[in-house]
């Protein structure tokens, strides 16, 4: 009775292990499986994903041709910047103007505030000093920001304005730039036709010479252009060339004109502080400003 007890306890274990080995068997062949199934499946999701990322560039594309189709290309800012910091449309050329006679960086914005280009002169960027980029693109977005279709403000008109006690004092501080546009992306992308900033708002405002309205054939304001890399007056100067050359200076009326002063031809001139009527629009002289294009003594 005993051995019989025994014996039916060594079969009842002997089966619990059988069924386990069993059982993992088939759990492994069923893990080998779902591997290959996980494997599929990761790859399909990669797929995907990727088809994901290419419809958004399409729609980003789309987007950023619509809102800066009334502005210039890229190819077209980086002409006009050429042309007007060197003197020839050839950006690897030696600087040519007033001021430290450096190379620059441009900035155009549409009527909303959206960048639309960002461009530099010299050979590579790092030709130019590496801070003036986002100050093109806070210049351009302060003229827009600030100007109307009968009004034009250039930034260097806001100098003044902006000191302690003055009428605009802290203006500054109304809307900072958005630094998570100006400094997202690879850095090797700055101021290339996909420069991260293209088709985002930047922000920003800046109270000295550099930043211009854009006004088309018919008077329109259509948005902005920023240029820094020099003094701020050689900034102004710049851009005022660069404006030119692209063919979208045709201002209404600005300041200068509004209030007469002397040599006032287009409204948005930078007038310095000393000169006999500033209208509350002066600003401050820079080194080597004597020759700058769309200034006021």
């Amino acid at each position: 009775m005993r051995l019989s007890r025994i014996f039916f306890l060594f079969c009842l274990f002997a089966a619990m292990v059988l069924g386990s080995t069993a059982s993992f068997a088939d759990k492994g062949s069923k893990g080998s499986k779902g591997s290959h199934s996980n494997a599929r499946h990761h790859k399909h999701r990669g797929h995907h994903k990727h088809r994901r990322y290419r419809n958004k560039n399409r729609r980003y594309q789309r987007y950023v041709r619509r809102a800066c189709r009334d502005l210039p290309s890229h190819a077209e800012l980086t002409e006009a910047l050429c042309q007007a910091t060197t003197g020839t449309g050839d950006c690897s050329a030696a600087p040519a103007h007033g001021g430290f006679s450096l190379n620059m960086w441009g900035t155009v914005v549409n009527r909303d505030g959206v960048v639309c280009a960002v461009t530099f002169t010299g050979d590579h960027r790092g030709d130019q000093w590496p801070g003036s980029r986002v100050i093109s693109a806070q210049k351009a977005n302060t003229a827009n920001a600030f100007s109307l279709p009968g009004l034009a403000l250039s930034t260097a008109s806001l100098w003044e304005a902006t000191r302690d006690q003055g009428s605009l004092a802290d203006l500054t501080e109304s809307n900072p730039v958005d630094t998570k546009v100006a400094y997202r992306g690879p850095s090797k992308r700055y101021g290339q036709s996909n420069d991260p900033m293209v088709g985002r708002k930047i922000g920003g405002v800046n109270d000295f010479g550099g930043g211009l309205a854009l006004y088309d054939a018919d008077g329109k304001l259509i948005g902005a252009v920023g240029v820094s890399g020099d003094t701020s007056c050689e900034d102004h100067s710049i851009a005022w060339n660069t404006r030119a050359n692209l063919a979208l200076a045709n201002v209404p009326l600005g300041p200068t004109t509004a209030f007469g002063l002397a040599g006032a031809v287009l409204g948005d001139e930078l007038v310095f502080i000393d000169a006999a009527n500033t209208a509350g629009f002066g600003h401050a002289h820079c080194f080597n400003d004597a020759a700058g294009s769309g200034t006021l003594f």
